[in-house]
């Protein structure tokens, strides 16, 4: 027969409760606050933190799940969630997952993957996959990247994560996008990847693949750096491709490679070093008054550099 709680020691009080993802009811938080005893009513008051974070968690997981769950209750049984990552890095594929689960799965925990550490990450698409009645991956390289601009790439890397299930989606759910050339109904929801469940998932499974792909590539290409920042543009990468120059997975379509190499003019690097040191208001003037002189020297995109950057210059002096 079970020990009333009041039976128990504290030691014994502890040790039941240790576990972070053990259920804390609301009968029990009242029993141990009748409890005298000085510390259990310490580990009242940190069941009771954790019962209210769990009400909170259960309370996301409800809502990111409610479109899922409408479905399922409408008969459509494979409802597959869509998202791609690897859309901004300078280098590197991009990847798109669709993931479909039986009706009524759950998963604790689910989120946008950029919300996520790679720890985390790593543990979710394991229990996604284990969950997970269908799993497909679509893969566009850098080639086609550069052939036909990465807003196509996203979307063809969603076609081929569709096109790579093993089940045939009756309904499909995507994140910011409406994939085009595919016969099923399909719903887009603005930053999706935080809101559904479905798409949430697609966007773990898809962005594990891709830093895997990316640590591969980083002991291909060594010296760029790429098992660190996955092909983004960090300090650490634009260094090592104006020291090493691009190597045949950078995007060389993306015009940002062409201003780390150097290829915009003298005139634009000067510009942009003279606006990195304004320090006032005055300074700001004068440098938009010779930006303003030279646009006619500059391209078009070294234009509209120079004019995001003025923009950024003038809000900063004005804080």
């Amino acid at each position: 027969m079970p020990r009333a709680l009041s039976e128990l020691s504290l030691k014994e009080l502890q040790e039941k409760y240790a576990d972070p993802g053990a259920a804390v009811s609301a009968q029990l938080l009242t029993k141990l606050q009748r409890d005298p005893r000085a510390g259990v009513q310490k580990l009242y008051k940190l069941l009771a933190k954790r019962a209210d974070e769990q009400r909170k968690e259960r309370l996301r997981l409800d809502a990111m799940l409610h479109f899922e769950r409408l479905l399922w209750k409408a008969g459509v049984v494979h409802i597959a969630g869509v998202d791609e990552v690897g859309m901004g890095p300078l280098a590197g594929p991009v990847v798109a997952a669709a993931v479909i689960f039986p009706p009524g799965t759950e998963i604790d925990g689910i989120d946008d993957s950029k919300a996520l550490d790679p720890d985390r990450r790593v543990e979710l698409d394991v229990q996604i996959r284990r969950s997970a009645a269908a799993v497909g991956i679509g893969v566009v390289e850098v080639d086609e990247i550069d052939r036909v601009n990465i807003y196509h790439a996203g979307l063809r890397a969603m076609q081929l994560a569709l096109a790579s299930l093993p089940l045939v989606p009756q309904h499909v759910l995507v994140d910011s996008r409406t994939i085009p050339a595919i016969t099923q109904p399909q719903n887009s929801f603005d930053k999706g990847d935080g809101l559904n469940f479905s798409i949430a998932s697609a966007s773990i499974v898809a962005k594990v693949y891709r830093d895997r792909l990316m640590m591969q590539l980083d002991a291909l290409y060594p010296g760029y750096g790429f098992a660190s920042h996955k092909g983004y543009a960090t300090a650490e990468h634009q260094n090592a491709i104006r020291e090493l120059g691009p190597c045949p997975v950078h995007r060389r379509s993306f015009d940002y490679i062409r201003e780390i190499c150097g290829e915009y003019c003298e005139l634009y690097y000067a510009m942009k070093a003279r606006g990195a040191r304004v320090a006032s208001r005055v300074e700001m003037a004068s440098w938009e008054a010779e930006f303003e002189a030279c646009t006619a020297r500059l391209s078009e995109m070294e234009n509209k550099k120079l004019q995001l950057m003025k923009s950024r210059l003038w809000k900063r002096i004005s804080a």
